[in-house]
């Protein structure tokens, strides 16, 4: 008999089972949050909980038992170095499911499934030092590519939209099937 022998079974056989919650233990470890259906949410808080746990300990065998369950060591690394020192003083619940409502295809209960204490100021910091570095190099290039003109000849002037839909088209596969039309 199975008594208290329950789990989320996810619709999956046993290997796809495993295989599902490792992988949203380890984008939830990578990324701190993620968006994803509540009983998966639910399935993979276990195995997350429990490296955690281990992640607090510091150990050599704590490691290997976390390579284990996660199967990558750079992920391993970051969970020991990182996340494990966060949650030192805590005993417990160091994920959170937040509710999101139905997805409007299957009508899945969508969920936020995120670690507790998240360290944004440093990825924010990244982003926005990213942001000005690119804007900086955007503006070099549109002066070095502009023609320089006289006094009496008028500038050409581009379609505002031109760089718009290269940008926002898959990252400029449009140059890939250009017409002969437009190179000329």
């Amino acid at each position: 008999m199975r008594h208290a022998d329950k789990r989320l079974q996810l619709n999956r056989f046993t290997s796809w089972h495993k295989a599902t919650v490792k992988s949203l233990a380890q984008a939830l470890l990578i990324h701190q949050s993620i968006k994803t259906t509540k009983h998966r949410a639910l399935a993979s808080r276990q195995l997350v909980e429990k490296v955690i746990n281990l992640a607090k300990e510091n150990t050599l065998a704590a490691k290997r038992r976390a390579y284990m369950f996660l199967g990558d060591h750079k992920l391993v690394k970051v969970l020991f170095d990182d996340i494990g020192p966060r949650f030192k003083d805590r005993t417990g619940g160091y994920s959170r499911i937040i509710s999101l409502g139905k997805r409007r295809g299957d009508d899945a209960d969508m969920v936020i499934f995120e670690l507790v204490e998240i360290k944004k100021e440093e990825k924010k910091k990244a982003k926005k030092s990213s942001k000005k570095e690119s804007v900086k190099s955007e503006e070099a290039h549109a002066e070095e590519s502009k023609p320089k003109t006289e006094k009496g000849q008028k500038e050409e002037k581009q379609h505002p939209t031109d760089d718009k839909a290269s940008k926002k088209f898959l990252g400029g596969i449009r140059n890939i099937f250009k017409k002969e039309r437009d190179s000329l």
